[in-house]
């Protein structure tokens, strides 16, 4: 059973860990590997090295965008392609994440837990888009 008083603070929760942990992957790309050394490692791995700087750019916005509440739905849903494309570099690493090179069980957690925020909602304190009504 679904307790409809506390699942919006639930899906808040989930909202705000999921928003801090793309902005933590963000700047973790842009300030200690920088850009053109996650480029380099992109292309180590067999993706074009130039998806480094919008994928770095669109974990940025979209985890502020998850903080703030604006259309989490959406971005959450939009953010899944990235963490499978983060699956697909750990698949061959085994499960553990401490493994060398990480393993594959914390991508994909992250995807689930983009997929539940897509699927429960918005969740407590989204900023809601004005929509204006047909007259």
């Amino acid at each position: 059973m679904i307790d409809t008083r506390t699942a919006p603070y639930a899906a808040f929760v989930l909202r705000l860990a999921l928003g801090t942990m793309f902005i933590a992957h963000a700047l973790l790309k842009i300030m200690v590997f920088t850009l053109p050394g996650t480029a380099q490692f992109f292309a180590s791995v067999g993706f074009p090295g130039w998806l480094a700087y919008p994928t770095a750019f669109a974990e940025l916005g979209g985890g502020l965008l998850l903080i703030v509440g604006v259309y989490p739905r959406l971005v959450a849903g939009a953010l899944i392609p990235l963490l499978i494309g983060a699956t697909t570099v750990h698949l061959g690493n085994g499960w553990s994440f401490t493994n060398a090179n990480g393993g594959w069980e914390y991508p994909v957690f992250l995807v689930a837990a983009a997929l539940v925020q897509l699927l429960i909602g918005d969740g407590a304190f989204a900023l809601k888009p004005t929509t204006r009504k047909a007259k």
